[in-house]
């Protein structure tokens, strides 16, 4: 649920495709989760997970896991934060 999808290509085939699928492709300009396209448009998850692959077999959209590579806040600069706040 958490593969970001997002789309291949800049332009959207609307002629060949079905609107569910350029629904997906028309939200996935910026990457977005299995689930959050499910949720934008208010379908099953199932349902999205099958379109998508679809749209991955066609070449429309890629998917990839979300990067591991997030950096933590210093814990310095939390505490910093909690003491300014407590200070409110």
């Amino acid at each position: 649920m958490i593969t970001l999808v997002v789309a291949a290509k800049d332009v959207i085939d609307t002629v060949t495709l079905d609107a569910d699928y350029v629904a997906i492709l028309e939200l996935c300009h910026h990457p977005l989760s299995i689930a959050e396209l499910a949720a934008r448009l208010d379908v099953p998850i199932v349902v999205v997970k099958v379109l998508v692959s679809d749209l991955i077999e066609l070449r429309e959209v890629i998917a990839r896991n979300p990067s591991r590579d997030v950096k933590v806040p210093d814990m310095k600069l939390l505490q910093a934060v909690l003491d300014g706040v407590r200070r409110l």
